[in-house]
């Protein structure tokens, strides 16, 4: 292997030496050739060890020969022809082709080109830096491949490192949330969070993380827009050869619509179909949870207890139809008169049950009063004016929900007996 050309204007007697020495121990590989005087081809005059590792050929074999041995099917004539130009012209060249080691297999190579020019400005040689980058590109490639079908899976995903701030982000996180790539790259998830989950569902989340589980559960989150969506979310740790959690990764399936429908169909279940209000065993629940309220925190709550007047005579002069509008129409009454969250109930046939949650006897009475009075205002132009009667009672200390129902409804049947279009109370 010959010496490497020593510049004429080093003054350290020792520069050539170090320079060698650096060359022939350098990682990049090396090549110097000459100016392409012969035949206008160009040369080795030297090569490093790195240059012979690279391309499986020893010094001997390549001094004297044109670089153009390593030239194969798959090297890019565009990017030769550019070295070419920029040869002739004395100038710099970076690129990256493909190139053939002795043995037919190929490899990228990327090249740094530099023209070496004596005093006169007239170029004397040229040197030439390489690296194998197959295995970066093919890295490169391989992350390349990840990202697309990342990007082509319809579930959200979102990668974050340890600190939990967001590395990446799919196509199909953006179109779920509303929310780019760029706006959410270094923030961390919790700016999706709706504050419908109370603030113990995150720390057992962060506690089980903490602890090494992955976990699958359901988010309520918010969009960028501010609409809400429900997610089903899988998050799973990414942990180094010593066990210590690097990354995050979190893979969400949009189950808004199968949870609208499932609330639909659970509220369907527990909503009367005629009128919409509360069906008896809606109703039955929510009296046992007054009850047991009533029990455990000492909060009062009262029953009222509705029936339409003369409804049996409705349904035989004016047909069952007008009867279920009718039905219907005192039901739009009730549901306007009650408090909000005290929703009446369709106790059975023409009957209606309000369960009244924290609430004395005498507010009780009250609203039965306004309620009676709203019904009776009420002008049907078929049936004309429609009434109810109506029993109240307020639970009392030790008392059962069955014995206060069944106080009430003595209470209403008070109040039909005694002439009907009346509140009857239960004292």
């Amino acid at each position: 292997m010959t010496s490497l050309p020593i510049p004429a204007t080093t003054t350290c007697p020792d520069f050539g030496q170090l320079l060698q020495t650096a060359v022939e121990q350098a990682f990049n590989a090396v090549i110097v050739t000459d100016a392409g005087q012969q035949n206008g081809d160009f040369c080795i005059i030297y090569c490093n060890p790195a240059f012979c590792r690279m391309t499986g050929y020893t010094a001997t074999e390549l001094l004297g020969r044109s670089p153009r041995l390593l030239q194969g099917p798959k090297t890019d004539p565009l990017v030769l022809q550019k070295l070419r130009e920029c040869l002739e012209k004395g100038r710099f060249f970076q690129g990256s082709t493909v190139n053939y080691r002795k043995d037919g297999s190929s490899y990228l190579v990327e090249w740094s080109i530099s023209p070496v020019s004596d005093a006169h400005g007239k170029v004397q040689a040229y040197v030439s830096v390489q690296q194998d980058i197959t295995a970066r590109v093919r890295a490169e490639q391989r992350q390349a491949l990840l990202a697309r079908a990342l990007n082509a899976t319809q579930d959200a995903v979102l990668i974050a490192d340890k600190q939990a701030q967001i590395l990446f982000v799919n196509q199909a996180f953006e179109e779920l949330t509303g929310y780019g790539s760029d706006e959410v790259q270094g923030d961390n998830p919790k700016f999706l969070q709706s504050g419908e989950r109370k603030p113990d569902f995150y720390i057992q989340l962060r506690d089980a993380l903490a602890r090494g589980e992955s976990c699958n559960t359901m988010f309520t989150d918010r969009r960028r827009d501010g609409s809400i969506y429900h997610a089903a979310q899988t998050i799973t740790l990414l942990q180094d050869e010593t066990g210590i959690i690097q990354h995050y990764v979190s893979v969400t399936k949009d189950v808004t619509e199968l949870v609208m429908r499932t609330q639909e169909l659970r509220e369907q279940a527990h909503r009367d179909a005629l009128t919409g209000l509360l069906n008896r065993r809606a109703g039955e629940k929510r009296l046992q949870h007054c009850h047991r309220a009533a029990q455990m925190e000492g909060r009062g709550y009262a029953l009222i207890l509705a029936d339409i007047d003369r409804f049996k005579s409705i349904n035989d002069r004016f047909g069952h139809e007008e009867g279920d509008r009718m039905l219907k129409r005192c039901a739009d009454v009730l549901s306007r008169m009650v408090r909000s969250g005290d929703a009446p109930v369709r106790w059975g046939g023409e009957e209606f049950l309000i369960v009244l949650s924290d609430c004395k006897l005498h507010a009780a009475q009250d609203l039965a009063e306004r309620v009676r009075r709203a019904m009776a205002a009420e002008r049907d132009v078929v049936v004309g004016t429609i009434t109810l009667s109506l029993g109240v009672a307020a639970w009392q200390p030790g008392e059962s929900s069955t014995a206060l129902l069944r106080r009430t409804d003595q209470a209403l049947y008070r109040a039909k007996a005694d002439g009907r279009n009346q509140v009857a109370v239960a004292f």
